[in-house]
């Protein structure tokens, strides 16, 4: 076991971090920016230290300050949380000439599954579903012949990065250059290189992922999957474990086809397999994400297996100790992310000091949060202010817990998205589990 881990990463992400250490009897060291001095859970931790000003590309994802932090502090290794670092390559190789652990997957993994054409060649090769396209570069088929061969609509999308970036949705011929220019440049802001790739659109479809943790030893398990369609602008807003309205045959095979992914990439650690889903329930792989995904909660509450933890024990070396026989899901789980948004603005951040009027609790509840009065929510960082996690025998009692535990989430100071929350998972069509990616579109323009 790793005697020193250093915390890359802020907020309710950080917390989780620093208490699986503490229950693994690991020395857990908090990196802060001058704007998150004051947070509590940095009193959680064995030592802290500041890395930086408030601007996070000055901060946590500051890779010189990052290594710089680890070699004052002593610690081993680096747990990069989500977001930041937690996806950067050319860190895990820095990490490495450090003699530090990234605790996540290989370089060599991390670069193949960042580059997202050269993914889906390689889960391709392997037998999983992939939906018809390929790459758009000079000199290789032309788009216009590309996209009539996979048939209209398609999607133009960034071979790097993600969350929407660099994306862009394509009807018709006269669409297509505009389209493919539009994202380009969008993609070479984002990430700093403009190459794309063409796939066929599927108009409506669902999302689901599917958790799995590998360990060096070549065991790998899948946790079951999320179901993650309710979203807005590509970013995930509710998930829920299990996906509801699948056949057996169906959730057997996506779990397989992620288990096929996982192993064609030698992946190690935990991560996520994402399809998409037609009408007729067949499936198709859209990418992995190479870290602990924010909506993680779910699948540790059906399982009962605490994630954070088994990501430091199985970077240790040690193997996972279990095989997928040993894996039960019991009951379901819906997570809820409070944004401090303002939706009647356009879901626009909300900047203010928080005060806590009341928090929800009780059987099948979890708050995952870095939440305190007078905390400062600034533009400098994301707007997530917790996690909401309701747990029951089955799906409509998760359901009605999650009402109850939203409408006991009340602080002032900012806006949040708990009304909206109330009203999805009060809708018909969510009660009755017909969910789409459009569904927030159509429900609640």
């Amino acid at each position: 076991m790793f005697h020193r881990v250093l915390v890359a990463n802020r907020g309710e992400i950080a917390l989780r971090i620093i208490e699986a250490c503490r229950e693994l009897s690991m020395e857990a060291i908090a990196v802060f920016s001058e704007a998150d001095r004051d947070m509590p859970y940095l009193r959680l931790a064995d030592q802290s230290i500041c890395i930086g000003p408030a601007a996070a590309g000055r901060s946590y994802a500051n890779e010189a300050a990052i290594l710089s932090a680890a070699e004052l502090t002593g610690a081993q290794a680096i747990h990069p949380g989500y977001g930041f670092l937690s996806e950067n390559p050319e860190f895990v190789e820095l990490c490495e000439q450090q003699g530090l652990c990234f605790i996540g997957p290989s370089q060599h993994t991390m670069k193949l599954l960042g580059d997202k054409a050269a993914a889906r060649e390689a889960v391709a090769a392997v037998g999983v579903p992939v939906l018809p396209g390929g790459l758009l570069e000079e000199g290789g088929e032309p788009p216009d012949e590309m996209a009539e061969r996979i048939g209209y609509p398609v999607l133009v999308k960034a071979v790097f990065g993600g969350g929407g970036r660099g994306m862009r949705w394509v009807d018709t011929p006269a669409d297509l250059l505009a389209a493919i220019a539009a994202a380009k440049a969008e993609a070479k802001a984002a990430t700093g290189s403009g190459k794309l790739y063409m796939e066929k659109a599927l108009r409506d479809p669902r999302h689901v992922e599917v958790q799995i943790l590998a360990d060096q030893h070549g065991t790998i398990v899948h946790l079951g999957e999320r179901e993650c369609s309710v979203q807005r602008r590509h970013q995930k807003l509710i998930e829920e474990s299990p996906a509801p309205r699948l056949s057996d045959e169906t959730r057997s095979a996506l779990h397989e086809a992620a288990l096929a992914a996982s192993a064609a990439v030698d992946y190690a650690n935990a991560g996520t397999v994402e399809f998409v889903l037609g009408d007729d329930e067949r499936f198709h792989f859209i990418e992995m994400n190479a870290r602990i995904q924010v909506e993680h909660p779910v699948s540790e509450t059906v399982t009962g297996i605490q994630l954070i933890k088994e990501q430091l024990r199985v970077a240790t070396g040690e193997p996972l100790g279990y095989d997928q026989d040993a894996v039960r899901i019991r009951g379901h789980a819906i997570e809820c992310r409070i944004n401090a948004e303002d939706p009647q603005r356009g879901f626009m951040p909300s900047s203010g000091t928080v005060t806590i009027c009341e928090l929800p609790g009780g059987p099948g509840v979890r708050v995952d949060s870095h939440l305190y009065s007078g905390l400062q929510m600034t533009p400098h960082y994301d707007s997530l202010l917790a996690k909401l996690v309701t747990h029951g025998r089955d799906r409509e009692e998760a359901r009605i817990r999650m009402y109850t535990a939203l409408q006991r989430f009340r602080v002032d100071g900012v806006a949040t998205t708990c009304g909206v929350a109330q009203r999805i998972i009060s809708d018909a069509e969510f009660r009755d589990a017909r969910i789409t990616t459009s569904f927030l579109a159509k429900r609640l323009p």
